[in-house]
């Protein structure tokens, strides 16, 4: 089975990795791809520190985010390709998951709850509402 991880860094992260190491989806059997979302910096902030540099703050974030995944999922004997694009969370992931035929979608979720959700949105949603692909939401 092939498996998107939508990862984040946070918390809801970590509750994610934990649920799936509690239960049968998480084998090494199954091939995983991480994948993280940055929020692109302002174009006048990207003229200003050059293509080099925005490029090794990306690295940077990217790195920040997906090292503890990567380190849990060793733990597990479990090794995934990272992927990390400047983009929407929610299209990014949808895309990911449509494009690369995969089986399921695993995500964590604030459960911020109906009101919230209309106001401010929600990657969750997102996902949900635009994804062809199963989508687990761990909260």
């Amino acid at each position: 089975m092939k498996i998107l991880l939508a990862v984040d860094g946070s918390s809801y992260t970590k509750k994610m990795l934990a649920y799936l190491a509690a239960h049968e989806l998480f084998s090494p059997a199954n091939a995983y791809t991480a994948v993280t979302a940055l929020a692109a910096l302002p174009s006048q902030a990207r003229a200003a520190l050059g293509k080099a540099l925005v490029q090794k703050y990306y690295e940077d974030e990217a790195l920040r985010v997906m090292a503890p995944v990567t380190k849990y999922l060793l733990r597990h004997h479990i090794t995934a390709q990272c992927l990390w694009k400047t983009a929407k969370p929610g299209e990014l992931i949808s895309k990911t998951a449509t494009e690369g035929k995969f089986d399921l979608v695993v995500m964590g979720s604030h459960g911020h709850g109906a009101f919230l959700n209309l106001v401010m949105g929600s990657v969750a949603t997102e996902v949900l509402a635009g994804c062809k692909v199963p989508v687990l939401i761990v909260r």
